[in-house]
């Protein structure tokens, strides 16, 4: 196969699954992976193929990988969107809970790119990282799902330096507040003002938002950039510690 493939972890909904839309779009072949075989089987995108995998478990990995290869034959982009998140205070964060994140968050990527290292040789390709703004700066409730946001971003660098010598790059994109499922179920309407207030923008991303800056890193007019973290949060890392009553 000539096309490039690119495979994208949690993109049965949400961002991932925007950017696998965006690449299919671009002419992409993409394999959307994702543990929820459920809902995998909804969806019906052209030149894409559906794998179940749990990215934290080193078997299933493997096999995903090997399914993909037979699929394709090619693997040019990974992208690690797949991630969960729990938000409760660092006193009750209990040691199962930081595992599950950990496991899933930081284990999830470090699997799936090792596995992939042979492949993306073979293609000079690109590895995207997804973390957070929350990886960025410190935030409540947050403390297991921003730590493994941070050691993400480490990551990234590690694999930048170590990947390099073989053409293949690898990044980060760093997310803002973006109008998911997800965020719709956790985001009072109390938080969301309280985004709107913080954000220079003073609004939501949007998925699409999120998967265009994905899909400029996977391709080749970001051939020279590679350790990088783009947060595409509508400037709420540069507001800082800023005040919103002093902006006037």
């Amino acid at each position: 196969m000539t096309a490039k493939t690119a495979i994208v972890t949690g993109a049965a909904r949400g961002i991932g699954l925007a950017t696998a839309r965006l690449l299919q779009s671009q002419g992409w072949r993409v394999a959307i992976v994702d543990i929820d075989a459920a809902e995998l089987q909804t969806l019906d995108i052209p030149d894409c193929a559906t794998f179940a995998c749990d990215v934290s478990d080193p078997d299933q990995v493997a096999r995903m990988v090997q399914d993909v290869m037979q699929w394709s034959g090619r693997i040019d982009a990974l992208v690690n969107n797949a991630g969960v998140a729990d938000f409760r205070p660092l006193a009750e964060t209990d040691l199962a809970t930081w595992r599950r994140i950990m496991s899933v968050n930081l284990d999830g990527v470090f699997l799936v790119s090792q596995a992939l290292i042979p492949h993306l040789r073979q293609t000079r390709g690109a590895i995207v990282n997804i973390a957070s703004i929350s990886g960025l700066r410190a935030s409540t409730l947050r403390v297991a799902y921003g730590t493994s946001k941070a050691a993400v971003i480490h990551l990234t660098r590690q694999q930048a330096v170590e990947l390099g010598e073989w053409g293949i790059r690898a990044n980060c994109v760093a997310p803002g507040p973006v109008d998911t499922k997800l965020a719709l179920a956790v985001h009072t309407p109390a938080i969301r003002a309280a985004y709107h207030d913080a954000l220079p923008l003073n609004r939501y991303g949007c998925e699409t938002e999120i998967a265009e800056a994905i899909a400029f890193l996977c391709s080749d007019r970001a051939s020279y950039v590679t350790g990088q973290v783009l947060a595409a949060d509508g400037g709420f890392e540069a507001a800082g510690v800023g005040l919103p009553a002093l902006r006037d």
